[in-house]
Formats: C-alpha cells, structure tokens, sequence
C-alpha cells in the first residue's frame, strides 16, 4: 500500500513520522486482536495460560514491527534514491519474518517459567 501511494503521489505534505505512527497504532490494534484470538487458541489447545501468553505478546510486537517496516522500508528506499517498487518486497517480507521468530523466542526464553 506505501509503495503504490508512493507511486502514485498519495503522500506529498504528509510527514514520515505521523505516517509511521498511524501504521504502528494500526499494528497495534490489529496485534491486539489476533493476539487475543492466536493466545485463547494456544490456552485452548495446550491448556496451558503462559503459552497463550507468550503467542499473544509475541503477535502484538510481530504486527507492530510489520506494520512500522512497512511504512519505513519503502519510504526509506525513496529516500535515499532506490525504487521501492523494486527493493522493498523482500526487505518488508524478512524483516517482520525474523524479527517476529525473535521476539517469540525472546518472550519465551523469559517466560519459561511459566511454559512448564
């Protein structure tokens, strides 16, 4: 969506940081919710309440970094001279990948106690 504004123009007068803004909140708000709905599965499931916990976390801060590497990425890569269009697929694709996996490694490390 960033990139065919770009294309098409959408974001002349808006700023950067009040368009990374909204695109956070959004992941927030949307981490929230399949938060609580990937954490009540995995408590159902399991029947285990730190696991539930652990997913829940770990999909809020995976849907805040994608949708923060959404918006950044592209405009980032217009920035400094790259098409976006081109360069930013992969980037906005492995960045929430990886840093999801490890946000929910590192969450999970520091709730063991509660996974057993």
């Amino acid at each position: 969506m960033i990139v065919r504004s770009l294309a098409l123009g959408e974001f002349i007068g808006v700023s950067a940081f009040r368009l990374l803004a909204r695109e956070a909140l959004l992941g927030l708000l949307h981490g929230v919710w399949f938060g609580l709905l990937v954490g009540v599965i995995g408590f159902l499931w399991t029947r285990n309440p730190g696991l539930g916990m652990v997913l829940a976390l770990a999909m809020v801060g995976n849907m805040v970094i994608a949708g923060v590497a959404g918006a950044s990425v592209p405009l980032f890569l217009r920035r400094i001279g790259v098409d976006p269009a081109v360069a930013s697929a992969v980037v906005v694709t492995t960045f929430p990948d990886v840093f999801g996996f490890l946000l929910f490694l590192g969450i999970a490390t520091a709730m063991l106690s509660l996974l057993t």
